[in-house]
């Protein structure tokens, strides 16, 4: 059973930092794309930043140069460095494993979600 729990949000003032954590398992992790995304208060799913099996990573643009994306693939682990956050950040972040090793793959599993508010 895959299975992806995403840890490390809360309250953050702007300009602050955070950094989110996925840990994975139920499937061969290192074999796999994966992403976060995120939904902010009444808005839909956005796709934030993504990495494939070989390291690659992209962006929204919004996010780039203030986010990094990463993975262990020792540790079945996902991270998400955030930097430089706006309230605009504000919003439930998912970590979702896609089909295959391309971050083209469509995603097949979202795990819960970890809230980041972005707050003075």
């Amino acid at each position: 059973e895959v299975q992806l729990q995403a840890s490390g949000g809360g309250l953050v003032q702007p300009g602050g930092s955070l950094r989110l954590s996925c840990a994975a398992s139920g499937f061969t992790f290192s074999s796999y794309a994966m992403s976060w995304i995120r939904q902010a208060p009444g808005k839909g799913l956005e796709g934030v930043a993504g990495i494939d099996a070989g390291g690659l990573t992209r962006y929204t643009d919004s996010v780039k140069g203030r986010f990094s994306i990463s993975r262990d693939n020792a540790k079945n682990t996902l991270y998400l460095q955030m930097n430089s956050l706006t309230p605009e950040d504000t919003a439930v972040y998912y970590c979702a494993k896609h089909s295959g090793y391309s971050g083209t793959s469509s995603r097949d599993y979202r795990g819960q979600g970890t809230l980041v508010t972005v707050s003075s």
